[in-house]
């Protein structure tokens, strides 16, 4: 087996809007504080993680209302509908300010690691909202993974197992609230690195985190006691 580094990424953990585009967001607070504007509780949850795990944590705090760091180049929701009419020189100007230096780290981490004969984990932390659009989402933990490969599918399996195992009350999906091959930063790896490297996409439902610190508190304890128990068992090939 190889020696594996785990590597923990935060793409939506922040709604801040640089000085320069705050004019574009005036009168807007209440969306940039909506999961619209960030991922609710998800950069507190990844810090806890890579503390836990000694990881390296890649996070930003930057609202993805002004663009998204986990949709790639050309994707029609790259940047969202308050930037999406900037010209064309502005938006290639974000993109060198906010986009590549978050990416770009990450990419270079994984292709040291995987050069140096390292195998790579990568989780990508993100919360979802109870309801969207009249739906609602029941499951406490979503854990998205490409099904074609079997190290993913197997890993998230084990890891889903071992969280119900601890708390069986706590619902937990593989491939829901999204599909884990939609575009994102981890299929974007995928793509890349078609060895040696797994990219798991953690969703964790933002109820939790509206009912309280506490409340937010237990569910990161019952998804990092799994995925320790998880890790102990990982076989990335």
């Amino acid at each position: 087996m190889k020696t594996r580094t785990l590597i923990i990424t935060c793409e939506h953990g922040g709604n801040a809007i640089p000085r320069p585009y705050r004019d574009l967001f005036k009168g807007r607070r209440n969306l940039l504080d909506s999961h619209s504007g960030y991922d609710l509780g998800a950069l507190a949850m990844a810090r806890r993680m890579a503390k836990r795990f000694g990881a390296p944590l890649f996070a930003a705090t930057r609202s993805r209302l002004l663009v998204d760091l986990n949709r790639s180049i050309g994707h029609p929701n790259l940047f969202s509908t308050i930037t999406r009419t900037l010209a064309a020189t502005e938006k290639e100007d974000i993109l060198r300010k906010y986009y590549t230096p978050h990416r770009d780290p990450i990419q270079k981490s994984v292709s040291e690691s995987i050069c140096s004969g390292r195998a790579v984990l990568h989780i990508a932390v993100h919360s979802f909202t109870p309801v969207l659009m009249g739906r609602s989402r029941n499951m406490d933990v979503g854990l998205l993974y490409d099904p074609a490969r079997h190290g993913e599918r197997g890993f998230c399996r084990t890891w889903k197992r071992e969280i119900q195992a601890r708390s069986p009350e706590c619902s937990v999906r593989c491939n829901a609230p999204y599909k884990g091959v939609s575009d994102g930063l981890a299929t974007f790896f995928r793509n890349l690195f078609t060895r040696d490297y797994m990219g798991i996409e953690l969703e964790l439902n933002q109820y939790h985190y509206q009912q309280g610190p506490a409340a937010w508190g237990r569910l990161g304890g019952m998804v990092l006691d799994g995925l320790e128990a998880a890790l102990m068992n990982l076989d990335i090939n």
